[in-house]
């Protein structure tokens, strides 16, 4: 699963060949998540609230880019949230 982001403890992955709708999964301690990337809903696990704001401004700001990789399936680093 390759790791597209890093941030305040926070760990954003998507896998290569996963399933529709287009997602991204996010790890913070032992908390586990897969968002939409087009709603930014939590459609699986869950997130303390302040980190679940932390990661849906940080997709906010990538979505297209999140979209593309998900598309194209070239995966990159995407910058933190800063």
């Amino acid at each position: 699963m390759p790791e597209i982001s890093r941030f305040l403890g926070i760990i954003i992955s998507m896998y290569f060949d996963e399933h529709n709708p287009p997602h991204f999964h996010v790890q913070y301690n032992d908390f586990r998540a897969t968002l939409d990337v087009r709603t930014l809903n939590i459609s699986a696990g869950s997130l303390p609230a302040r980190v679940r704001g932390l990661v849906e401004e940080w997709a906010e700001s990538h979505q297209d880019e999140l979209l593309s990789m998900w598309e194209t399936k070239e995966f990159h680093r995407i910058a933190p949230l800063v």
